[in-house]
């Protein structure tokens, strides 16, 4: 299986200084710094990213176990809200949640929110993000 890389670059201290962050690939390159993370400033920060990669991953995740089930999506959407609080060693990524809708016919909503809930487990970024709590909120729409 490939390894995937990111490059994370840091200049300067915490409060002043700035970042870059980028994609061997290409599909991304973005600054990053205190502000872009703490405060509302343009720019990204390792929880947007963790947010994206989690949000893609499912989303990959539960159109494959539904179409592994006959029930192939017309679409899933899912946003990822990764939360950043205080804590009482600095700081840390205390909940992450999963809000998904999808649109795949011939299923009801409970069995959608069903493959929801095994795609969350299955999810290898769910896995790799277990020691934080994920919550799920999934709706069948259309």
């Amino acid at each position: 299986m490939p390894v995937r890389k990111a490059q994370a670059v840091w200049q300067g201290d915490l409060k002043s200084g700035t970042g870059n962050i980028s994609l061997p690939s290409g599909a991304f390159n973005g600054k990053y710094s205190f502000q872009t993370r703490f405060e509302e400033t343009p720019g990204t920060n390792p929880e947007e990213l963790i947010a994206a990669a989690h949000a893609s991953c499912f989303s990959m995740a539960l159109s494959h176990e539904l179409a592994s089930a006959g029930h192939t999506p017309k679409r899933v959407s899912t946003t990822a809200a990764v939360t950043l609080d205080k804590v009482p060693d600095g700081f840390g990524i205390t909940k992450i949640i999963l809000t998904t809708e999808g649109e795949v016919p011939g299923i009801d909503e409970k069995t959608f929110i069903d493959f929801a809930q095994k795609a969350k487990v299955g999810c290898p970024i769910s896995k790799a993000l277990s020691a934080t709590p994920i919550e799920l909120v999934a709706k069948l729409v259309g």
